[in-house]
């Protein structure tokens, strides 16, 4: 019992499992080659008898995070890391993400000033300056090329911005020489200018169609022939309306002093830009277009009736006279 106590107090056991003792060292040394010093124990002894335990240093106070110093190997250790700097990178790596992003951006509207818009600038000139006589090469699968790229670069609300420009300038220059007409022929210069523009849209809207169905109708909620019927109304007719409208009165009282064609042409082309310019002269937009009036009722018959007996006579006056209603007309071959 004695011999084993000398032993257990010989060689103790620490938490790693490494025996160290008098013993065990006299073993060691004893087969250690000669020159060769004794290795040192793996855990030095303490007065007592105890092994040595791992000491830590303490916690430094330093700003940048406290480190945990290893007493065998020196080192420190990583249980508190210092805080690192990922915030910043991502933030660093932003604002060159925003850089490149603005680069990139304004080289693609320089493509789009330089090589996109001269070539729909050129070809919107010559659609709205068209003569129905003339014939104009315009290549249309071109044209909607360049809506097309446009559209794909994000360049949507550019297109548009510089479209409805480009056609209101026109249409301010289309007033100047309506105001510069003479007051006789106002009706029949209006017309011409009214009809030209609605040939145009007709070549115009349909090569925008990708920009009206992925701009103007998703973001904005209109149309693009309503927007650009609003141009000619707000800078063109708008602008001659005070004096074209006693123009139609007078000649809408006074049969062929202007062409049927012509009256019914502008008529029906001042209700299409705004329908509420009808009531300004019901009896004259009545004559062309329809329900323009309330719906007629069974007591106003004999009113339509004296209006029928008074156009009749008008006409008669005039040097239209019915005829012999009795008989057919004869045919060229009796």
């Amino acid at each position: 019992m004695e011999a084993m106590e000398d032993d257990s107090s010989e060689v103790k056991d620490d938490h790693n499992h490494n025996y160290c003792g008098g013993k065990v060292r006299a073993a060691l040394s004893s087969q250690v080659p000669d020159g060769v010093g004794a290795p040192e124990p793996v855990c030095p002894t303490v007065p007592g008898g105890e092994p040595a335990k791992r000491q830590a240093k303490p916690w430094s106070g330093s700003p940048r995070g406290s480190k945990f110093m290893d007493s065998d190997t020196g080192s420190e250790s990583s249980e508190v890391s210092e805080p690192d700097c990922s915030a910043a990178s991502t933030e660093d790596k932003f604002r060159l993400d925003s850089t490149s992003k603005f680069l990139l951006n304004a080289m693609a509207v320089e493509d789009y000033r330089k090589n996109h818009w001269p070539n729909l600038e050129e070809a919107i000139d010559r659609l709205l300056i068209q003569n129905f006589s003339d014939h104009i090469s315009v290549s249309y699968a071109q044209i909607y090329g360049y809506v097309y790229k446009c559209v794909c670069q994000q360049h949507s609300e550019l297109l548009y911005s510089d479209l409805t420009s480009k056609i209101s300038a026109h249409l301010q220059q289309v007033s100047t020489q309506l105001q510069a007409s003479p007051t006789e022929n106002l009706i029949e210069n209006f017309n011409i200018a009214l009809t030209q523009y609605l040939a145009s849209l007709q070549c115009i809207v349909p090569v925008f169609i990708y920009l009206n169905k992925f701009y103007i109708e998703s973001k904005l909620n209109r149309d693009l022939k309503e927007d650009l019927m609003k141009l000619f109304a707000d800078h063109v007719a708008e602008e001659h309306l005070s004096k074209l409208m006693p123009l139609l009165i007078k000649a809408h009282s006074m049969p062929f002093q202007v062409q049927p064609s012509t009256m019914a042409s502008v008529v029906k082309g001042l209700h299409s830009l705004r329908p509420e310019w009808a009531q300004l002269a019901p009896a004259l937009f009545s004559s062309f277009i329809p329900q323009i009036h309330p719906p007629a009722m069974e007591s106003q018959l004999p009113d339509y009736a004296d209006c029928d007996r008074k156009l009749q006579m008008e006409l008669s006056m005039n040097g239209f006279p019915r005829g012999d209603q009795s008989r057919k007309r004869a045919s060229e071959d009796s």
